[in-house]
């Protein structure tokens, strides 16, 4: 045992270097401009004291919020006044009481230190250059330190890619995805009518967004999914070329590494910006990849908001793995004061088979799923996924549907398209991402979704119909123009119209558009009511 726990370190030093050796691709930088002006938020003598610590070339105004605070050279009363707190690092604006109201006043800053408990801004991942600390001597001392680092130019990386051709925000009016929106822990992301919009000095690489984005809209940029998994790819080769075995490899943010030390040595620790910047694709693909287990190591710096994220993806992988006979320790989620969990037995006839790490969200899980189902018959099989899943297919009702392709106008993702020249539906169900924009949009409410991974891939990638009828054709010159249940379905709303009161009337709903122009005009009645 002591031997293969030797060269099970041997190989996780292999892997490690490996893994260092590897750069990811480049991207755009933030550059963010600070002089070095802090307004400190706060009550009583802390203000004032942390005021007096913080280093040239810091200054330092003060917003009081004692009730008795007046105001002077340094100061400012809030006076019960309304405070709302917007911007970034070299770029704050506060505002007091209502613009443009009487009383109101704006102040800026660059850098803004909270001394309040709860904060004044009730955001979960602070924007950068907002601090927020207690009132203890050392705490002060320690925050007064680092401001004192933040006056000058500073650069970022750019975190994210966004394609809003592929956004399933929204269509058309209608209202779609939202999960980037609330699962962002640093509220950068708005919703706009059919996309959204990133403030990129706002985004701090949480990569929630890219992790729930069902379409791959919104991507993670440094490094990108593609790099990840290059660099794990590169890891579990260089593991097991060094004899290494029973391969894990663990995901965690880089602030809470140092929380889960003394992890055995078959496990291979991937350092990430945020935990949440990984998702379902990459943990399957790190399993397609050769290893053996994925754990998720969970420590204090997930945000709150976040957390759902991360189990609602956790949720869907579990449930794909249990169906191809993975056990259920194959994907966890571990705590600080957890043990890993065992690396599990793989299903007999299991094979691991590197894919290409497409930067492309679907194929990339399309992919690690294919690999890992491959030991299986697959012909005809589905998994079903829990609530919420980015993947499934939509019902059609036939005998609600009218084939009037407003579904096929909203998908953003080409899932829906009309059949052709016949009357017909065509669904694409590995183009599905599940955003419901379809449903919302059908004047008939014919349409629902099931989410469901289909593991057939010649079923999952080929076009069915999902609903079609004969066509119907103008009673006058024959030409198909509409089917029978819109016609039949109009014949029936206008039946007490005075409009269609007549014989004559009523037959002309049922030609095409060049016949029924024609008949009002040969129609001395008709013609009359236009007048």
């Amino acid at each position: 045992m002591s031997e293969e726990i030797s060269d099970n370190a041997a190989a996780r030093d292999a892997a490690l270097a490996a893994a260092a050796s590897f750069q990811p691709a480049g991207t755009p930088v933030i550059e963010y401009r600070s002089r070095g002006r802090v307004l400190i938020i706060g009550a009583g003598e802390s203000p004032d004291a942390v005021a007096f610590m913080l280093p040239a070339p810091l200054s330092a105004r003060i917003l009081r919020l004692d009730d008795d605070a007046v105001a002077d050279d340094v100061s400012v009363p809030l006076g019960g006044r309304e405070l709302t707190i917007e911007g970034y690092l070299g770029a704050f604006l506060i505002q007091l009481g209502a613009a443009g109201r009487p009383g109101s006043e704006s102040l800026s800053a660059d850098l803004v230190l909270d001394l309040c408990t709860p904060p004044c801004l009730d955001v979960p991942l602070k924007p950068p250059g907002y601090f927020v600390s207690d009132t203890e001597p050392m705490a002060l001392e320690a925050v007064a330190a680092e401001m004192g680092e933040l006056a000058g130019t500073f650069e970022k990386p750019r975190y994210f890619e966004y394609d809003a051709a592929i956004c399933a925000h929204g269509r058309s009016g209608q209202p779609g995805c939202n999960r980037c929106v609330e699962a962002c822990p640093a509220e950068a992301i708005t919703g706009l009518a059919d996309s959204i919009e990133v403030d990129p000095y706002l985004c701090q690489g949480g990569g929630a967004c890219a992790t729930v984005c069902p379409t791959g809209a919104i991507l993670y940029a440094y490094p990108r999914s593609a790099d990840t998994l290059q660099r794990i790819g590169r890891m579990l080769k260089a593991y097991q070329a060094a004899g290494g075995a029973d391969a894990a490899v663990a995901l965690v943010s880089e602030d809470d590494a140092e929380a889960f030390d003394g992890l055995s040595d078959n496990i291979l620790v991937v350092p990430l910006e945020e935990l949440a910047s990984a998702g379902l694709e990459t943990w399957l693909s790190a399993l397609a990849y050769g290893a053996r287990q994925v754990l998720l190591l969970r420590g204090p710096s997930v945000p709150d908001v976040v957390a759902p994220t991360i189990d609602e993806q956790l949720g869907v992988g579990r449930a794909i793995l249990g169906y191809l006979g993975y056990h259920a320790d194959t994907l966890v989620s571990v705590s600080p004061e957890e043990a890993p969990p065992a690396v599990p037995d793989s299903p007999e006839g299991a094979r691991k088979v590197v894919h290409g790490a497409l930067n492309q969200k679907r194929n990339m899980l399309f992919a690690a799923v294919d690999t890992l189902a491959a030991h299986l018959d697959t012909t005809g099989a589905v998994a079903p996924l829990p609530a919420g899943a980015p993947l499934g297919r939509v019902l059609v009702d036939g005998d609600r549907c009218t084939l009037c392709m407003g579904c096929t106008s909203v998908c953003p993702a080409q899932a829906l398209v009309a059949g052709g020249e016949s009357p017909r539906l065509v669904f694409h169900e590995v183009n599905c991402v599940q955003c419901g924009i379809c449903a919302r949009a059908c004047p008939e409410q014919a349409i629902t979704l099931e989410p469901r991974l289909n593991l057939d891939i010649d079923l999952r990638r080929r076009g069915i119909t999902a609903h079609e009828e004969a066509p119907f054709h103008c009673v006058q010159c024959g030409k198909a123009f509409a089917t029978r249940s819109v016609i039949e379905r109009m014949l029936g709303k206008l039946k007490d119209h005075p409009m269609f009161a007549t014989e004559r009337a009523r037959r002309r709903l049922m030609m095409c558009d060049d016949c029924r122009v024609a008949d009002v005009v040969q129609d001395d009645d008709a013609m009359n009511k236009l007048v």
